[in-house]
């Protein structure tokens, strides 16, 4: 059972999977999020954070495996950006290889969860964002 955060917070969901993206955004939606982006890869995730007319977003839910920049490539570069850094972000992958696991926590992913989707999993990861960030991050102005 998904359960309301303490406030409404902005999402960017990034995934290339239609289903796995549905199920996601309803995930996300029963638990009050305000605004949902969405992007199919890690190209178009990087144009809509960089877009002034977008809020930025208070959680990026990541796909690692994605055509044109894949998620380790967005990580690495989110990871890196002053702007961005401070975005948690969670990593829902297919792959629970050891090397992709570490890798995402090397680039200092938030929490990584592995498909097919399992929504207690994916619930107590942002639960934890939750609890130890969200409510108290302090939102960057945009430049």
């Amino acid at each position: 059972m998904m359960i309301a955060p303490a406030r409404p917070y902005d999402v960017l969901l990034v995934e290339d999977d239609l289903a796995d993206a549905m199920l996601i955004e309803d995930a996300l939606t029963a638990r009050g999020t305000r605004n949902l982006g969405k992007a199919q890869d890690g190209a178009a995730a990087l144009e809509y954070l960089r877009d002034p007319a977008n809020p930025r977003p208070d959680l990026i839910v990541l796909d690692l495996n994605m055509p044109r920049m894949n998620g380790r490539e967005l990580l690495a570069i989110i990871k890196s950006d002053e702007l961005l850094q401070t975005i948690p972000v969670v990593v829902l992958t297919t792959s629970s290889a050891p090397d992709d696991v570490a890798g995402a926590y090397r680039q200092h992913a938030n929490a990584y969860v592995t498909k097919p989707v399992n929504l207690d999993d994916f619930e107590r990861a942002v639960q934890s964002i939750d609890a130890f960030y969200l409510d108290t991050v302090t939102k960057l102005p945009r430049p």
